[in-house]
């Protein structure tokens, strides 16, 4: 049985979609005759914690810890509540940024690169150098954000001979909270300087984008693989659905992840209909900044929203079967086009319609058509997307809102984990 090292920031128990990757690859790799070995921080400062996840860890795997120090946990001691929020990835508008966010923000992207746990990098490679030595590892796997991960197989690599595929779950210095970190000139070069030697001193890169793919091609010659996120089979009881025209938004509404399309459209709908306005509801599950707040409260929507925060896994999927439509909004920008969210793969065996808002020739648009699961529409298709809404509440007045998906299979994680064994092989 081959061997292979992974090294990931997050796992168990971590909560949010960094984690599921991993963690399901790592559960199917010895069906295909590849034993993973797992490196993670020993006293990691998740943003998000979902215990019900350490249930889903395989057992019998290898863990390998290392202490780890955490500068958000000495930021906290400036301002808990900024420090935690910067963490998620819910970074406030600049306009209404406090001074301690800006500063936060600033020693963030100009004194911690690439990321905050820059730190772990040296200890961890004269850890797994020694590990390597002693148990004969030809392989290597780092996997990022944060991309300290890929500065570990860097200097890995340039010790051994050894065979290193570097995943990206997300773009680097082109995804988009990278513009918010009020980067110096210095600091801008450095990060494009560190992607580049990640990107062509690995082996193999993986992706999980064509729209990445085609980005990184332009930086490196070396052979990029997609493989996306995917799903998985999963325990949750059957639910009932929801009686009301219920939409779900499953993850984080970030400040710029804020449809006032769809907004304006419920607004709209809700004067024009009062059976409408009797039957609808709005259930956001996840974080949601407080601009977004703002903008339903102005669109006089706020007596229709459930806000229901962050909840388990399982409890999420509970949301997704039995929510009447299921809502994936992406913020409307050029960066977001390579951004497929893991829940978009859950939500099309949900069984239940989706509705997305992004930006133009996006992944997810084609995705979503290839396998008939629901609708994709930009920010500027008001009247397109007040058809489909009213039309799928027509279906749902006759019992008969729900998706036909096709060509699902392609997309289970253990389909995705053969994949990325042949890569490993």
């Amino acid at each position: 049985m081959k061997k292979v090292l992974i090294i990931t920031y997050y796992w168990p128990p971590a909560g949010g979609p960094g984690v599921q990757r991993w963690l399901k690859f790592v559960k199917y790799l010895k069906d295909f005759n590849i034993e993973p070995i797992v490196y993670i921080p020993e006293n990691p400062s998740y943003p998000i914690v979902d215990e019900s996840l350490i249930g889903e860890m395989p057992k019998h795997v290898t863990i390998l810890k290392q202490p780890i120090k955490e500068p958000y946990k000495a930021a906290a001691t400036i301002s808990n509540k900024q420090s935690e929020t910067i963490s998620q990835g819910i970074i406030p508008d600049q306009k209404k940024q406090s001074i301690v966010e800006k500063l936060l923000l600033f020693i963030r992207g100009n004194f911690f690169i690439p990321d905050a746990r820059k730190n772990w990098i040296k200890p961890s490679v004269s850890f797994l150098s020694n590990y390597i030595k002693d148990h004969n590892i030809n392989t290597i796997i780092t996997t990022g954000p944060p991309h300290s991960m890929h500065l570990i197989g860097l200097d890995l690599k340039h010790n051994f001979n050894l065979k290193w595929i570097a995943d990206f779950r997300d773009p680097w210095t082109t995804i988009g909270y990278h513009k918010k970190l009020k980067l110096l000139r210095l600091a801008r070069l450095k990060h494009k300087k560190l992607e580049s030697e990640v990107l062509n001193s690995a082996d193999h890169i993986v992706v999980t984008s064509p729209t990445t793919k085609r980005e990184f091609e332009a930086i490196t010659k070396k052979p990029i693989t997609v493989i996306t996120n995917g799903y998985d089979v999963n325990t949750v009881e059957e639910t009932v659905l929801d009686t009301k025209f219920s939409f779900a938004h499953i993850g984080s509404l970030l400040s710029e992840r804020n449809p006032e399309v769809l907004w304006q459209v419920l607004r709209d709908i809700v004067r024009e209909d009062k059976v409408f306005q009797s039957q609808f509801q709005l259930n956001l599950v996840g974080a949601v900044s407080k601009e977004v707040l703002g903008s339903l409260d102005a669109h006089n929507l706020s007596q229709f929203v459930n806000l229901v925060g962050y909840v388990s896994h399982d409890e999420a999927i509970r949301y997704q079967k039995q929510s009447q439509v299921l809502l994936l909004i992406e913020i409307n920008s050029e960066d977001t086009k390579c951004i497929i969210p893991g829940k978009l793969f859950e939500y099309m065996v949900s069984g239940r319609p989706i509705l997305a808002l992004g930006p133009k020739d996006s992944d997810v648009a084609q995705i979503i058509a290839a396998t008939n699961t629901g609708h994709y529409f930009e920010y500027s298709e008001y009247d397109q997307l007040k058809h489909k809404i009213l039309e799928h509440f027509d279906a749902f007045r006759r019992h008969d809102l729900q998706s036909h998906a096709i060509g699902l299979q392609q997309y289970s994680r253990k389909e995705l984990t053969k994949k990325l064994s042949d890569l490993i092989a």
